[in-house]
């Protein structure tokens, strides 16, 4: 079974950007692709560094850590 839970408001997330997202005690990035209306969820927190993604760059599909400046494709980690 699968649970939904409301992040945002999709106006709240530009295009190619990301949002900080607290849920039950957890840190998660939340994703809007360019590719409206597209949008993706990670752990919060870079596995490298303990710094927040939703501070760091976000450039086509790909996130930059702001931390160590590590990139990854946030559809598919």
């Amino acid at each position: 079974m699968t649970t939904w839970v409301r992040a945002c408001d999709a106006a709240n997330i530009e295009n190619e950007d990301v949002i900080c997202f607290n849920y039950q005690a957890k840190t998660y990035a939340l994703f809007r692709s360019q590719e409206d209306p597209y949008f993706f969820c990670t752990d919060g927190y870079c596995t490298h560094e303990d710094v927040h993604l939703a501070e760091g760059l976000v450039m086509g599909n790909i996130s930059e850590c702001p931390g160590h400046n590590g990139q990854f494709d946030y559809r598919t980690g």
